[in-house]
């Protein structure tokens, strides 16, 4: 069957698996034969893709097609005779033992006679459907042929659940196909498996489909309701009309097609599974089973559940004793549900409210039931918010607000009640849906609440000058006698301004306030309060930090809340060297979805984690939690977060050597002074440590510029949050700026000593180490290097040792102790192994080479050469600058003319040109 969306169009949200199957076009051109699954639902583009790889790189295969139909699933050797239907070959008996071996050599002789003049391509599509004696001949036959250009491309919906289209049924699978799906199974280890499309893949998809502009909450909804199909999105979008995705959470049907196979599939099933599978569709896509079938007014509902599983239609779960009812896919449950009219309708939901045991399942029915506003049952929306917000499940205030607003008869009260629920959209991070009410709110009259929720939105964004104006004219209008409530959300709100401007001394200040003015339970204190212990940390003040989350530990409020008292000690925990406590409390603080947490506090976990992960050397976690936290952030947008995201990616991927990751990151991770301090600190230090891992320190320098010249430094320049000063202070040494370091390093060093910050002291006593070797006393230096392993002792940082190690072996080797050098190089050059930091593994060589001791035989003509002046030739043939080499080898740039004229003179040549080209000709050896 062709899934194909439409062909013309190019595929979107697919380069990771266009470029697997590029590879394997091109292992199979150059003689490694392969055989590739691709894999997937109905609907999700696996023909487009294989399709579109094809035409845009296997123009110069030849093509061998067959494809499987379900009819003829059990035709023994079906699909071998297709693969050989031009070659009027007789097949072997299907029955004879060797029949399977029989085939695949016939198959064999076939392909390796035409591959000796192109590359073969061998597409069998609904492979799910072929026989499997076929597909086993047809492996036989590719393994025998190692060598060869084949490539066997099998197009399939490789699990059970997929073989049928959504809503149809199936009563169990024919032997015949379970023996393919099994075979395909075991082919899962060079499979391409297509997942769904994301929210912007469906934006790009309806701008190419329809012209129609997406919002992204829209997407998101779309995206949700056909599980990311792109064939059931595009169907969709072309089916409704443009005025759909102006609304709030549309109700959204199924696509005709699909709707008539399933009320086709329902209506086969007896009366009593009708009636609880439109229980089920009214009661929501997850169902308990005896309300179900209260509302379906069934006493024996297992029959009917039996006959609605068989049709595809229900699938059914025991969850901690409980029998649930889920729909197969939500294009089930909304055919199913558009076909009720809508009078029956209200009435179910009715009955379903009366019914259900959760008090906002038994709102949102109520509000479903009603036809007309309904201020009474508003009332009840809004009182069921307050209680939602002091557990701080802001996705929930939002929800329940939204319809209050709905169903509010006065325009001030409709007005104060979106306000407010785009106010918990953001609290619950959800700025996207935020931002599509910002033109409404906008319109609004101008007022405090308005300027409240508009400056919390400006926060999220990275917006500090509109947020500072906003809150301005609120504070000004707002009397805090007569509205505390009011004045405690503004001043929750200055907190998260003072976060983001890195401000403890303000922060502290307006939690305290706002903890003065709110109620027990109101969110705008416990909120203060969950950020207070950080403030305290930031403004240098740890002990009663510490003390402050002690205390409020003792009384934390039960819900969501304990997340984000999780993050801001996690925080402070990694700045004040317990990073193991650290991990576990951000751990903690990630999930959302079982507390009813806020997505954006789970990113400031993310973000937290990941750097958390990376100080402790487990950096395929950091990687695994700041790239699952870009995916998040891509839907959410807040940017407040972002650059703190991109930071630990792009360092991870430069001391891994992936450049290209490393710059695309560096460039997602941009800020500037324009932007809040907790976004440009990041930002800043992500270029300049790739700039750091490729040994460019001019570019160190000017990257960490913007944040030595920021005027508030207070909180920026307390030790343990921010490895920015030592990054700078060791630039400013390796590029010769030897007071101007001295004097930075004075400043730093003495506030980490009062703090008693040891990783901090021993990052800071890497870069003195380095000033005071420059200077010409190593043996001072010596001691300064020591100091900041000892500084380490016991802590739980792999990666800042290494980082002393390397400096310490450089210095060293630079004055000429050669053999002490080799020895704490080769420990830097173990532990970035261990790390996976490729980068400095390489530069870790470098230097032993550079030194001497334990370099291997050289090629022919470079045996001439001193271990110093090959590993400037190393790096002047590799195209680096005499500028480049020098930083790299910590020598002079005349150093590096002095051993350039050397090299020319014993190679016998006159540029840096030939000296590239003897390299490439007569690389050295090791």
């Amino acid at each position: 069957m062709d899934d194909r969306p439409e062909l013309q169009r190019s595929l979107i949200g697919r380069a990771g698996e266009v470029a697997e199957l590029v590879r394997a076009i091109s292992a199979a051109r150059s003689g490694h034969s392969e055989l590739v699954v691709v894999g997937g639902p109905a609907g999700i583009g696996k023909t487009a893709l294989v399709e579109h790889v094809l035409s845009q790189h296997g123009s110069d295969a030849g093509l061998i097609r067959a494809a499987g139909v379900s009819w003829e699933s059990d035709l023994p050797l079906g699909i071998a005779g297709q693969l050989l239907g031009a070659h009027d070959t007789v097949l072997p008996d299907p029955t004879a033992p060797e029949a399977v071996f029989d085939t695949g050599r016939v198959l064999r002789g076939h392909w390796a006679a035409r591959q000796e003049r192109e590359p073969v391509i061998v597409i069998v599509d609904d492979a799910h459907w072929a026989d499997v004696q076929s597909l086993r001949a047809v492996r036989s036959a590719l393994r025998r042929m190692p060598t060869q250009r084949i490539l066997v491309v099998l197009i399939a919906r490789a699990d059970p659940h997929e073989l049928y289209d959504v809503g149809q049924a199936h009563k169990g699978l024919p032997l015949s196909v379970l023996r393919t799906l099994e075979f395909l199974d075991g082919c899962q280890g060079d499979a391409v498996r297509l997942g769904p499309l994301g929210p912007q893949d469906i934006r790009t998809l309806a701008r190419e489909a329809q012209g129609l502009a997406l919002d992204l909450p829209s997407a998101r909804h779309l995206c949700r309701h056909t599980r990311g199909n792109p064939r059931y999105a595009v169907e969709l979008l072309r089916e409704l009309p443009p005025e759909t995705w102006r609304d709030w959470r549309p109700e959204l049907p199924a696509p005709a097609r699909y709707t008539e196979i399933i009320r086709r599939r329902l209506t086969e099933c007896g009366e009593n599974a009708q009636c609880l599978v439109g229980a089920c569709s009214v009661l929501g896509e997850d169902t308990p089973l005896a309300e179900a079938a209260a509302l379906a007014g069934l006493d024996e509902p297992l029959p009917a559940v039996d006959q609605a599983r068989a049709a595809g239609i229900l699938t059914a779960t025991i969850d901690s004793g409980r029998a649930q009812l889920t729909f197969a896919h939500p294009l089930v449950r909304a055919a199913v549900l558009t076909g009720i009219d809508l009078t029956r309708r209200a009435e179910l939901h009715g009955r379903a409210a009366e019914i259900t045991e959760n008090r906002g399942r038994k709102l949102t029915h109520r509000v479903a039931a009603s036809t007309t506003a309904d201020e009474t049952l508003a009332d009840e929306l809004d009182r069921y918010a307050a209680e939602r917000a002091s557990a701080g499940e802001w996705s929930a205030v939002a929800d329940a607000l939204v319809r209050a607003s709905r169903l509010s008869i006065g325009r001030a009260t409709r007005e104060d009640r979106l306000l407010r629920a785009v106010d918990a959209m953001i609290g619950a991070g959800d700025v996207p849906q935020a931002a599509a009410f910002a033109a409404e709110l906008e319109s609004f009259p101008s007022g405090t609440p308005r300027d409240v929720v508009l400056a919390y939105l400006a926060i999220m964004r990275g917006r500090p000058s509109e947020a500072e104006t906003f809150l301005a004219e609120a504070e000004e209008r707002c009397d805090a006698k007569r509205r505390p409530e009011l004045m405690a959300r503004i001043c929750q709100r200055r907190v998260l301004h003072a976060l983001g401007r890195w401000d403890g001394r303000d922060l502290v200040a307006w939690a305290r306030r706002a903890l003065e003015l709110a109620a027990a339970d109101d969110p705008s204190g416990i909120e203060a309060e969950a950020v207070l212990g950080l403030g305290l940390a930031m403004a240098g003040r740890s002990g009663e930090a510490l003390g402050a989350y002690e205390a409020a530990a003792a009384v934390l409020p039960g819900g969501a809340q304990p997340q984000r008292f999780q993050v801001g000690r996690g925080w402070v925990d990694l700045a004040m060297d317990r990073p193991e406590d650290a991990r576990r409390r951000l751990e903690a603080a990630v999930p959302t979805v079982y507390r009813m947490g806020s997505t954006r506090i789970s990113l400031w976990a993310q973000g937290w984690l990941a750097r958390t992960q990376f100080a402790l050397g487990a950096w395929p976690d950091a990687l695994e939690t700041a790239q699952r936290a870009e995916a998040r952030l891509a839907e959410v947008h807040i940017e407040l977060v972002r650059p703190l995201v991109h930071w630990t990616i792009a360092q991870i991927s430069a001391l891994r050597g992936d450049w290209t990751a490393a710059d695309h990151h560096v460039r997602e991770a941009a800020a500037d002074l324009h932007h809040y301090e907790v976004m440009l600190i990041p930002s800043c230090l992500a270029r300049a440590q790739v700039a750091e891992a490729r040994g460019d320190y001019e570019r160190v320098v000017e990257a960490l510029s913007p944040v030595a010249q920021l005027t508030a430094r207070e909180s920026i320049d307390e030790p343990g949050f921010w490895p920015w000063p030592d990054l700078y202070a060791n630039a400013l040494v390796m590029t010769g700026r030897l007071d101007e370091a001295d004097t930075f390093l004075a400043l730093h060093e003495e506030r980490a000593v009062r703090r008693g910050r040891r990783s901090a002291l021993a990052r800071l006593g890497l870069a003195r180490g380095r000033l005071t070797a420059a200077r010409g006393d190593i043996d001072t230096a010596r001691r300064e290097f020591e100091q900041a392993l000892a500084h380490l002792d016991n802590l739980p940082l792999p990666y800042d040792r290494a980082r002393v190690n390397f400096a310490f072996g450089q210095t060293l080797r630079r004055a000429g102790k050669r053999r002490e050098a080799d020895s704490v190089l080769k420990n830097a050059s173990d532990a970035y192994a261990t790390l996976g930091a490729r980068t400095y593994v390489e530069r870790c060589e470098r230097e032993l080479q550079a030194g001497g001791l334990h370099v291997p035989r050289s090629a022919a003509g470079m045996a001439r050469l001193t271990p110093q002046e090959q590993a400037v030739a190393n790096l002047v043939a590799a195209g680096a600058t005499n500028q480049q080499v020098a930083l790299e080898l910590f020598i002079s740039v005349k150093t590096v003319q002095y051993h350039l004229t050397h090299i020319y003179a014993k190679l016998g040549m006159r540029s840096r040109s030939e000296l590239a080209a003897r390299f490439r000709d007569s690389p050295p050896a090791g």
